[in-house]
């Protein structure tokens, strides 16, 4: 889980040189880099703010601001709101593999956490029915969650299910990924067709992923099928890429 103390260890900038012809913004994030990356400033560490630091330092806060941007940019810092600014736990790397992200996350070491947004039954219309296989106008269920790892938000999950799927709970989906809640009854996914793709953050995204908004997310499109053939789910996700990206190996033929 994230440490709520706060972490500026004094010592590392105790000899700055501030008359040479290394920028101190560049002395600074590379003392932080070298502490977050050595472990002396934890995973999940919250730092001081950029006002703090400068006048703990004797530093302008736009030198200080840089030196935290050139660590945000390297994915070791992250600025979450309402938080501040925060060391990153780990990046996800996940494999492409038929595989819910809550289970691949638990199997990396990464401790899930997920927030129901919606869950609702809803009609078909055309694009659903065409997607899904079922009659423009049939009840299908629609849920949306918010993923997060070690307690930082890394996901919006939007999944689209056939009605028979109506009575899965939002208790059950806070606690297992989607596919463990099929396969425990008794659906084998079998095959999926996924569109791996980016674009800008919009409508609650970035307040849901802790990021600016119109920041850039990696996005998953995804349609399931059973081992009969039929459709399972839809899915429309999207990921912070300064927290997660994807892993495939690529054979010659």
């Amino acid at each position: 889980m994230a440490d709520d103390r706060t972490y500026w260890p004094d010592e590392l900038f105790a000899d700055l040189d501030r008359t040479g012809p290394v920028p101190l913004y560049f002395q600074v994030s590379s003392r932080l880099d070298a502490a977050i990356r050595g472990g002396t400033i934890p995973p999940g560490a919250r730092l001081d703010n950029e006002i703090s630091i400068a006048a703990r330092l004797g530093l302008s806060r736009p030198t200080v601001r840089r030196a935290i941007q050139e660590l945000v940019d390297k994915g070791l810092l992250v600025r979450r709101r309402g938080i501040g600014t925060q060391v990153v736990q780990g990046q996800v790397t996940r494999p492409v593999e038929l595989s819910s992200l809550y289970e691949d996350l638990e199997n990396t070491g990464h401790s899930p956490g997920t927030v129901v947004l919606e869950h609702a039954v809803i009609a078909a219309d055309d694009a659903l029915a065409e997607r899904l296989g079922v009659d423009v106008g049939a009840d299908v269920v629609r849920i949306r969650r918010q993923r997060s790892t070690d307690g930082v938000p890394v996901a919006v999950l939007e999944n689209i299910l056939p009605g028979e799927f109506a009575d899965i709970t939002a208790e059950q989906l806070e606690t297992a990924g989607l596919y463990q809640v099929l396969r425990g009854r008794g659906v084998a996914i079998r095959i999926a067709k996924q569109k791996i793709g980016a674009r800008r953050a919009h409508g609650d995204e970035a307040e849901l992923l802790g990021i600016e908004r119109g920041h850039p997310v990696l996005t998953v499109e995804r349609i399931a099928f059973d081992n009969a053939g039929r459709v399972v789910e839809v899915g429309h996700h999207c990921y912070r890429p300064d927290m997660y990206s994807f892993e495939t190996t690529l054979v010659a033929k």
